[in-house]
């Protein structure tokens, strides 16, 4: 299967893992709705089984279930610049704090 139609599948899944989900600790169905919304993006290259970027070629991680604290100091790491990849440092600058906390909160919620 090609990369595009992997995205789409992925995509296609997200809503059907989001009906399953435990809301993540201290996190209102608002912020979770709204991290969902945003995670649509993410999941374009994060919600593909061994996908792998262009450049530099490495194995981009699943972030689903991953800790909401590691995914918030990741996030604003980013948005700072003090870790680095171009394309999360854009994706990053994109987001306001409060986007990273909902962000975090439905991702971390996610069990895959």
């Amino acid at each position: 299967m090609r990369p595009l139609q992997l995205a789409c599948l992925a995509l296609a899944a997200l809503p059907f893992m989001a009906a399953a989900q435990e809301p993540a600790a201290g996190a209102s169905q608002e912020a979770l709705e709204e991290g969902r919304m945003l995670a649509y993006t993410c999941m374009g290259c994060h919600g593909i089984p061994e996908y792998r970027n262009a450049y530099p070629a490495y194995r981009v991680p699943k972030i689903g279930g991953q800790s909401q604290e590691y995914l918030t100091n990741a996030l604003t790491e980013y948005k700072r610049g003090t870790r680095q990849h171009p394309t999360m440092e854009a994706q990053a600058r994109s987001f306001s704090d409060e986007d990273i906390a909902n962000l975090a909160a439905f991702l971390s919620s996610v069990n895959e």
